[in-house]
């Protein structure tokens, strides 16, 4: 486990142990932790994916990510904007209002 993994507050750890584990080992530890993609190149990825398919409970922690992982905001509304034409205009809208609070929350 990496460190990261070892401090980050696992949201499934205390229902689903094993989840969390899966998580925490696999997904945080070995996956984001690949060299052939940067963690930039990953968080966009992900952000993106999650605008189309509309996930937007996991989408504040990945915009939070994203700009932790070197993401401009001017970047990650680049994405929505072009995402708009190809995942729809409701996804979008949506990632909008979310992306409003993370930048919010990231500027206080």
């Amino acid at each position: 486990m990496t460190e990261r993994t070892a401090t980050r507050k696992n949201p499934f750890a205390d229902i689903a142990p094993a989840l969390g584990a899966y998580t925490d080992e696999i997904l945080f530890g070995d996956v984001w932790e690949r060299q052939a993609l940067s963690k930039r190149d990953r968080s966009l990825i992900t952000v993106a994916t999650l605008i189309a398919l509309y996930r937007v409970n996991e989408l504040p922690f990945h915009l939070k990510r994203a700009l932790e992982n070197g993401i401009t905001r001017t970047e990650l509304t680049e994405v929505i904007t072009h995402l708009a034409f190809y995942a729809g205009w409701p996804a979008a809208s949506t990632a909008v209002s979310i992306a409003r609070g993370v930048f919010e929350e990231a500027s206080a």
